[in-house]
């Protein structure tokens, strides 16, 4: 059973957090460990592993890059450690962030760096604007892999600039 088939809420990038959270407080009840005290072992752990599965999936569907992971996951479109190859354009850019962001923290430029998040930030809405539409607008069975492998580049390009940004905290 996947996530979206455990919380019974349709496949999306995008979700609707109110009702997510509903969900998961509903679920999160039902399967507690602490309501199959009185059970078999086997019920027991049944419920552990589907209340462990609730909490698992609630936090992915928090995460709007995680979701994406999850889904392009799901339609086989992205493996677990995968190699992807970003374009050498996005790649040229980010060393020369790199660069700007050495320079700043050996000069200890605390302006420099305020620049640099922003430069990530616009970066990250520029990478956004493409498929805003496909994520915002996805449907199971109507959003291509064409268009999910557009997704897929922008996931890694998002990793990408939010591991930038962790090595500026």
């Amino acid at each position: 059973m996947n996530y979206f088939e455990l919380f019974e809420i349709p496949v999306t990038l995008k979700h609707d957090t109110s009702q997510l959270k509903q969900k998961f407080y509903a679920l999160s009840r039902k399967y507690h460990p602490d309501f199959y005290t009185q059970e078999n072992d086997f019920e027991q752990a049944e419920a552990l592993e589907i209340s462990s599965q609730v909490n698992k999936a609630f936090k992915v569907f928090q995460n709007r890059d995680e979701t994406i992971k999850y889904v392009l996951q799901l339609k086989g479109l992205l493996e677990e450690e995968e190699k992807y190859a970003l374009p050498p354009d996005f790649l040229m850019e980010m060393m020369d962030l790199n660069e700007q962001l050495m320079d700043a923290k050996m000069e200890d430029d605390l302006i420099a760096t305020e620049k640099i998040k922003k430069s990530i930030a616009d970066i990250q809405e520029e990478i956004y604007q493409p498929v805003k539409q496909i994520v915002e607008g996805y449907e199971e069975g109507k959003t291509t892999d064409t268009e999910l492998l557009k997704a897929k580049e922008y996931y890694y390009k998002k990793k990408y600039l939010n591991r930038i940004l962790a090595t500026m905290q």
